[in-house]
């Protein structure tokens, strides 16, 4: 780089410095204070400031967005006042429910920010446990699409049905693999930064633990981020090995490019983030990174790795299939109690009308329904028949519970339940009845002798208990995360 094309981009870096400034309000740039003095303290120093790395999440959720924009500031800060300034690294988990729409807005902030050409700032995407330069263009690999399938489905198996609903923990044992990756990829990075409140800390932690609990690792009870990456470090990373085995499992690519072991810490800075609850059509967003709110991503209030539709879709098919009630009652109780913690939060109106919105009147529950399963056959591969039959999750424990499950969903079956028995054994069976536990499982033979040779671990009080929606709202506000479904989406 020429001593001119320098001079220029310095200007043009800091052009964008002043215009992100100036959508920023007194208390976001004295909080942008703060955060300068953190990020120097952590790095030992302002000598040392420009070996240090940092590294962020950027899922497509109203605080990544906004994460994104105070480090970017913090960065271009250090840099007008001093000779060097921190790397930065933004890192994009490729999960079967991330859509086209939420790598449009990363794109477009990224554009607004001049990341791209920024050699301070690398910008990453995880598809298939394959490190990728981000390309929001670029769809979700085949591998991609049926190894998060696959982890869904064995996740959501591995527990006993009458335990409250737990689906979709394979997304926090992902994104622990994501971020001890991310953090020892080449050259590595010092220290996560993240926006989540110790309530969204306590809340991965937990789904965490409950996750590595039903393969069979065991981790400490903590609730910060503060020790993640030493328990990583401790598990040896590459968790859903440790169920699926090496071989059915492909490591981390490229092979070679990641260091042994990295002491990473974390840097939480959820204090310095001004007006997480208010209106979130804010200038920032629309006018200067020119990300469509409406295309924040949505979570359900019990796991960050679901969506609300889903979620409720879920509970619905439980009451009906599970516990002799309709599915209207089960949505319905699931999508009451959210509204009612909005609520209890003291959330602002707008949100709790986005969920009702999303969750739809009495009248909409048959149209929500086909919407919900369109919605997991699309993004997960899975249909209605599947979905049951993980909620009944037949095959663990050897297959304790394949009699109540074909008695209850497929009658007809009942007479072949021995060469069922037999395959997951391993033994020969006919093709046909092979066939038709891939079918209705939609998993293969393999997986489902892997199932019925697993135990199902007891669930831990503390590990965040299941949205069950007879229980008390009071008891609900005690961890369970509700309050995502208003702080990481808007309109959904």
């Amino acid at each position: 780089m020429s001593a001119i094309h320098e001079q220029a981009m310095i200007h043009v870096y800091q052009q964008i410095l002043q215009r992100l400034l100036s959508f920023y309000s007194r208390a976001e740039r004295t909080a942008l204070q703060l955060l300068i003095q953190r990020l120097i303290v952590a790095a030992g120093g302002i000598e040392r400031i420009g070996d240090y790395r940092v590294l962020t999440v950027q899922n497509g959720s109203r605080d990544s967005f906004y994460v994104l924009t105070a480090l970017r500031a913090a960065q271009l800060s250090i840099a007008g006042r001093y000779p060097v300034t921190f790397n930065l690294r933004v890192a994009t988990p490729r999960l079967s429910e991330t859509r086209q729409s939420t790598l449009e807005n990363i794109h477009r902030c990224y554009s607004a920010l001049f990341v791209y050409d920024d050699p301070r700032v690398e910008l990453l995407m995880a598809d298939n446990r394959e490190v990728l330069p981000f390309n929001h263009r670029q769809s979700l690999s085949v591998g991609g699409h049926e190894s998060n399938r696959m982890d869904m489905l064995v996740l959501g198996h591995l527990r006993s049905p009458d335990s409250p609903l737990e689906v979709g923990d394979d997304g926090y044992l992902a994104m622990a693999e994501f971020y001890r990756h991310m953090a020892r990829w080449e050259a590595g990075v010092d220290s996560l930064v993240s926006s989540d409140t110790l309530r969204q800390q306590k809340q991965f932690m937990a789904g965490f633990r409950r996750a590595t609990r039903k393969i069979g690792l065991v981790t400490e009870q903590t609730c910060t981020f503060d020790s993640l990456f030493m328990q990583l470090d401790n598990l040896g990373g590459d968790l859903f090995q440790h169920f699926y085995g090496a071989h059915r499992v492909q490591a981390w690519k490229p092979e070679g490019s990641f260091q042994a072991c990295r002491r990473v810490g974390h840097i939480g800075i959820d204090d310095l983030i001004v007006g997480r609850s208010e209106e979130t059509n804010w200038p920032l967003f629309n006018e200067f990174l020119r990300v469509r709110t409406d295309d924040f991503i949505a979570s359900a209030p019990e796991n960050d790795y679901l969506s609300p539709l889903l979620s409720a879709h879920l509970h619905g098919l439980q009451a009906y299939h599970l516990h002799g009630r309709s599915y209207e009652a089960g949505y319905g109780d699931y999508a009451q109690r959210a509204i009612m913690i909005l609520h209890r939060k003291q959330l602002p109106e707008h949100v709790c009308a986005q969920a009702r919105e999303l969750f739809g009147p009495p009248s909409a529950i048959a149209e929500r329904r086909a919407q919900a399963a369109h919605e997991a056959l699309k993004t997960l591969g899975l249909n209605e028949v599947q979905l049951v039959c993980m909620l009944f999750a037949p095959f663990v424990e050897k297959g304790a519970g394949l009699e109540h499950f074909l008695r209850c969903c497929h009658p007809g079956m009942l007479v072949a339940m021995p060469d069922l028995h037999k395959a997951m054994q391993g033994g020969p069976i006919a093709d046909q009845v092979a066939q038709w536990m891939v079918d209705v499982s939609g998993l293969s033979i393999d997986m489902l002798g892997r199932l019925y040779d697993a135990s199902i671990a007891l669930p831990e009080r503390e590990a965040a208990p299941g949205f069950d929606p007879q229980l008390d709202v009071a008891e609900a506000d005690t961890g369970t995360g509700a309050d995502d479904l208003c702080e990481r989406s808007a309109g959904h």
